[in-house]
């Protein structure tokens, strides 16, 4: 019989549930039944189950689901599952304690193969860093850079002025996580601009020369019908 805290194991055991993406609410529920049987069984180290009773605890309906979602806490190390046939003998379970913050279970029993359960430090930690502001050191950077991609000071200081003034984030929203990327993005929508601009030159110094008379269509009132075309 193992010495179980049934606050700090429910803590625990959460904590790992919130980090495994694997998981549904289905396997969760299937694990809370499995655990107040285990707690009926006053945290025995093994204890049998019944399948009908176990499937109505955790509000399954279905008998493959129920296969299934067991296999998977038992291939996860959330449980081991020793399967019965004989239908006299119902199957057996051993839980693992999830009460130690420190030294966590799952740590000494994670899975070989498929995702491996972090720690929630490490977690946080990843996506702090996933949303991190990056923004050059200064002008002389941007620059730089420009100067590299072969486009004029004036670019890279109008670029950095505009960014500059709203705090480094796209649309004034969304932090910049590449400040490169967003400069390659700068220069290729000037880049759509400056042939937009030409475009339209050439439309208008058409219609201009239209304008100033040069019609093909013009004839003479007078004119001589008797000489050859």
């Amino acid at each position: 019989m193992q010495k179980v805290n049934y606050i700090l194991h429910l803590k625990g055991v959460f904590i790992q549930f919130s980090k495994d993406n694997r998981l549904n609410p289905t396997h969760i529920s299937l694990y809370m039944a499995l655990f107040q049987i285990w707690n009926n069984n006053r945290f025995l180290d093994e204890f049998y189950i019944n399948r009908e009773e176990v499937m109505s605890f955790s509000k399954i309906g279905s008998k493959s689901t129920y296969h299934k979602c067991i296999k998977d806490l038992n291939h996860w190390k959330y449980i081991i599952y020793y399967p019965s046939h004989n239908p006299f003998k119902g199957s057996k379970i051993k839980m693992f304690n999830f009460e130690t913050s420190s030294k966590q279970v799952v740590d000494l029993y994670s899975p070989k193969n498929g995702q491996a359960l972090v720690s929630i430090n490490k977690h946080i930690q990843t996506n702090k860093n996933s949303n991190k502001l990056d923004k050059p050191k200064n002008e002389k950077e941007i620059i730089d850079f420009f100067k590299k991609e072969n486009w004029p000071i004036v670019e890279a200081q109008k670029f950095f002025n505009h960014y500059q003034g709203i705090g480094w984030k796209v649309g004034g929203k969304t932090k910049i996580v590449n400040w490169q990327a967003t400069a390659r993005n700068w220069m290729l929508k000037a880049e759509e601009i400056k042939t937009e601009k030409t475009q339209k030159g050439v439309s208008q110094n058409s219609v201009s020369s239209l304008s100033r008379g040069q019609d093909n269509l013009k004839t003479v009132k007078n004119k001589n019908y008797n000489e050859p075309l």
